[in-house]
């Protein structure tokens, strides 16, 4: 092989790179003074990648569930959304890849890039960026009265808020790489909601913290059900939280149960969709008997309403 022809088979492409419309695909292993009509022959035309979200309008606090179907079969499909890693599964029925994801309460309205790395069958790297549109929340703000204890603790008390705080931080570095959930999350009550996600809230006319899950207004006593299946981290009294209950769906995917007057699972419990875990009360910072649930994703907690309100493959 002469020097002019191992000069161009340097330039053979090794990436397939797709964005939003169309991929080009040139191969330049023809002879080295190829014509342009030669060359021309070797230029193939790839589908878009079909790259589509729920809810259909996003917002800061939302979780979102991404299917994407790209323009080849490929063997395995990865992704980053908003600096967090997106593992994606394969769905058969509907020939597409989907993966649960979310959108901080911190993140501003902007345009951010979700990019995707999948492999073809053959083995090579086939890349694509899209661009979306996050738009900015509605959130309120409450005005709430209650203990001074639990907004001015005392020695004592400051070490068993840091006691449940270490408790939490370890139980949420737990959490599994496999997916454990399977179809739509439910509401782990049968009951109307009291007090929404995103509320800033003032404790005696202070504001010290946003309101990162949904309260429910059931009396002491309620059965309290998981809305996934996952398993139990973490099942024990906490300072604020009261008796706690946190699940893992795996892949960062965390739901807590708050104020429970009782714990009916224990750490390392495998629990399905819909099966008990405690008991409603109002252990820990509560003004009243009430279920406080929460959605946490790789760090940064979801609306659970929304993530209630998403149709979500069972597979």
């Amino acid at each position: 092989m002469d020097k002019r022809r191992q000069r161009y088979l340097k330039h053979t492409p090794s990436v397939i790179f797709a964005g939003a419309t169309a991929l080009l695909v040139i191969a330049l292993t023809s002879l080295p003074y190829a014509r342009a009509d030669q060359v021309a022959t070797r230029l193939a035309v790839v589908p878009a990648w079909s790259i589509r979200w729920q809810p259909a309008r996003l917002v800061n606090g939302a979780p979102v569930l991404f299917r994407v179907k790209p323009p080849t079969l490929v063997k395995s499909l990865n992704g980053t959304w908003l600096g967090h890693d997106l593992s994606f599964t394969f769905e058969p029925s509907t020939r597409t890849w989907f993966a649960l994801a979310g959108i901080s309460l911190e993140t501003k309205p902007g345009t951010y890039s979700l990019t995707l790395t999948a492999e073809s069958e053959k083995g090579m790297p086939v890349l694509s960026v899209k661009r979306i549109r996050v738009a900015a929340g509605k959130y309120h703000t409450i005005a709430l009265l209650i203990p001074k204890k639990f907004t001015e603790p005392n020695a004592a008390q400051l070490e068993a808020i840091n006691q449940g705080k270490s408790l939490k931080d370890k139980a949420f570095l737990q959490s599994g790489a496999q997916r454990e959930w399977s179809g739509g999350f439910l509401p782990p009550v049968n009951a109307p909601v009291s007090d929404v996600f995103g509320t800033r809230r003032t404790f005696n006319a202070a504001v010290q913290s946003v309101h990162k899950g949904l309260d429910y207004a059931v009396p002491a006593g309620t059965p309290v059900f998981a809305v996934n299946s996952g398993t139990v981290i973490l099942a024990h009294p906490l300072f604020f939280e009261g008796n706690c209950v946190v699940l893992d769906h795996g892949q960062g995917l965390l739901t807590l149960y708050l104020h429970l007057s009782e714990i009916t699972v224990k750490e390392g419990d495998h629990i399905a969709r819909g099966q008990q875990i405690g008991i409603s009360g109002a252990t820990g910072r509560a003004t009243g008997a009430h279920l406080h649930v929460a959605v946490r994703w790789q760090g940064v907690y979801l609306n659970p309403a929304t993530l209630f309100s998403l149709h979500l493959p069972r597979t």
